[in-house]
């Protein structure tokens, strides 16, 4: 008889991923830095205590200059006397969504042009990756600057700008692993056994993409966010009041000697958060290796 009283657990794999994962120390650190950013970004309108936006007498000295890290203002305050504590955490916020959003459509762009690239071939798959090849031979952030110049600045803009010039790299990646397993002896037996072409793509060669796609696209984020907050620091990104960690700096970069904190505090979390998603991707990388089993 059944136990009426069983809990569903995680598929074995699964669960035995999750548990090499969490062995790596440095994951978990990564791990708790995301969870920490992503938490406090949500739970901003309950944490702090003044809008981004409001311009407080009180958070400026009687000259008029930035107030310190104090009791009341955790972070200090900005040249406008806006409490810093706050603009981080909405801060983060657009930068979360930016760097999710940018990278998550440069990873479809990049799967959907490698993937067709490398499993037509011929004269569809020669076009595709010469175009992939012209995009990558422009420097990313010279024309990431161009097109954000061009259009609008807004946080949907920005996004768009940057999955435009990072999807190459993800072709690159996904063309060369599709084009090695269209040439399995799996494959091959499936287009003897008179398989469709959909059912050897999706059935068999996009599942084997799955494990590199998450690797990429964990390590990709990182990279969007560092690109935000160029961009945003250059004065083409997100523009002010809206705040992001790259515009806060880009605003106070003037007082920079004066009150150092406006460009550390945020510069720090930027580093700390590019860090973090490189740490979780490199161990997702071992973990999801096939080679590494075994070796835990």
């Amino acid at each position: 008889m059944a136990d009426s009283t069983h809990i569903p657990q995680a598929p074995p794999a699964v669960a035995g991923l999750v548990r090499r994962l969490l062995r790596r120390k440095m994951a978990v650190f990564g791990l708790v830095i995301i969870v920490v950013v992503v938490g406090s970004a949500m739970l901003a309108p309950w944490i702090v205590r003044y809008s981004p936006d409001e311009q407080l007498f009180e958070g400026l000295t009687l000259q008029g200059a930035p107030m310190p890290p104090n009791a009341q203002f955790l972070m200090g305050t900005d040249l406008l006397g806006r409490d810093l504590f706050s603009r981080m955490l909405y801060g983060a916020r657009t930068s979360l969504i930016i760097g999710v959003v940018a990278n998550g459509a440069a990873l479809m762009i990049g799967t959907l042009v490698g993937l067709t690239a490398g499993f037509l071939r011929g004269w569809v798959g020669a076009i595709l990756m010469r175009f992939t090849d012209l995009m990558m031979a422009f420097p990313a952030l010279l024309l990431a600057i161009c097109l954000a110049a061009i259009f609008q600045p807004s946080l949907w803009i920005v996004a768009m700008v940057i999955a435009l010039v990072n999807w190459v790299q993800t072709a690159r990646v996904v063309y060369t692993e599709t084009t090695s397993l269209a040439e399995r002896e799996f494959i091959a037996a499936e287009r003897t056994l008179g398989a469709s072409q959909s059912r050897i793509l999706f059935r068999h060669i996009l599942p084997h993409l799955v494990p590199t796609l998450i690797v990429w696209g964990t390590l990709g984020i990182s990279v969007t966010v560092l690109l935000e907050a160029t961009l945003s620091f250059l004065g083409v990104g997100m523009q002010p009041p809206t705040p992001s960690w790259g515009n806060i700096i880009f605003e106070n970069q003037t007082y920079f000697q004066a009150a150092p904190w406006l460009v550390f505090i945020p510069g720090a979390a930027i580093l700390l958060l590019a860090l973090a998603f490189n740490l979780v991707g490199d161990a997702l990388r071992e973990v999801l290796d096939p080679t590494q089993r075994g070796r835990d």
